[in-house]
């Protein structure tokens, strides 16, 4: 198995309500996977409660469908 820098592992079960939401949230953002997904919403909610965690690590492609040095991400979205 290939170390991605995250060695524990943790399962959760969730609502088919709660497992809609995070599939329309993800899909919004393009986010590259469910797991992205979730480590994305943990670090967010996290952060808003004073619990700021480092971005250190952060894979998944960085979260984005398109490569950052590609021609015209320099204007973001709109």
């Amino acid at each position: 198995m290939a170390d991605l820098g995250r060695p524990e592992r943790l399962q959760i079960m969730v609502s088919g309500e709660e497992l809609e939401a995070l599939e329309n949230w993800r899909y919004e953002r393009r986010m590259p996977s469910r797991a992205a997904a979730v480590r994305e919403l943990l670090r967010l909610g996290l952060a808003a409660e004073g619990f700021p965690v480092s971005g250190q690590g952060i894979k998944s492609r960085d979260f984005g469908v398109l490569d950052p040095d590609s021609e015209g991400s320099e204007n973001g979205p709109d």
